[in-house]
C-alpha cells in the first residue's frame, strides 16, 4: 500500500484562517480578509506583529480549537481505504502545541492510529510515496513527490503539481466511481 503524508496546518487545519482572525480583531491594523488571500502574514505584517502573533500561537491551547478545512475529513477517511496515512506536523517551533495538535487529531481524524502520527522539525524524515504540504521547503526535503497545497504564502510557487482544496486532492489521489 503506498503512503500518502499529510501535513496538519494549512491543510488539514485552517491556521492561517485563525491567525488572520486574530490579527484583525486583536491588532491595530488596516488590512482586511482579501489582503491575508493573497500575501502571506510576513508580508503584510510589521517584524513586531509577527513576533507577537508567534507568542500567541505558542500559548497553550491555541492549537486545540482550529477549524477543520472543508471536506478535509470525509476525503482523508475515503483516502485511509487505499493508502496508508500519515499526518507530518512541525511542532518544535511551538513546543505547547503537542498536546493541542494531537487532540486535535484525535477529535477530527480519530481513524488515523496515533502512531501515524509525527511531531517533526525537518520534514527530510519522512519515508513516504506523497506528502501535501503548505511549505515549499518541506517538498523540497522531501524524497517521494511532493503536492503544493494552495495558500497564500506559496501563490508564487511553480515548482510542484499544485491542490487548492481537499477536492483537488479526491480528483488527484482517488479511483474514479
Amino acid at each position: 500500500m503506498l503512503r500518502l503524508t499529510l501535513d496538519m496546518d494549512d491543510v488539514m487545519a485552517d491556521t492561517h484562517e485563525k491567525l488572520v482572525s486574530i490579527v484583525l480583531n486583536d491588532f491595530q491594523s488596516t488590512l482586511d480578509k482579501k489582503d491575508f488571500e493573497v500575501k502571506s502574514l510576513r508580508e503584510l505584517l510589521h517584524p513586531k506583529q509577527l513576533t507577537r502573533l508567534h507568542k500567541v500561537m505558542n500559548e497553550p491551547g491555541f492549537f486545540a480549537n482550529i477549524q477543520v478545512k472543508k471536506d478535509a475529513v470525509e476525503t482523508v477517511y475515503k483516502l485511509s481505504r487505499f493508502y496508508e496515512i500519515y499526518v507530518a506536523t512541525a511542532a518544535m517551533e511551538f513546543p505547547n502545541s503537542f498536546k493541542d495538535k494531537f487532540d486535535w487529531l484525535h477529535k477530527h481524524f480519530d481513524f488515523i492510529p496515533w502512531s501515524n502520527i509525527v511531531f517533526c522539525g525537518h520534514k527530510s524524515i519522512i519515508h513516504s510515496d506523497y506528502l501535501i504540504d503548505d511549505h515549499v521547503r518541506n517538498l523540497n526535503a522531501f524524497k517521494g513527490e511532493g503536492i503544493l497545497f494552495t495558500a497564500a504564502h506559496n501563490l508564487q510557487d511553480k515548482t510542484y503539481r499544485r491542490v487548492s482544496n481537499w477536492k483537488d486532492v479526491a480528483e488527484l489521489f482517488l479511483p474514479n466511481k
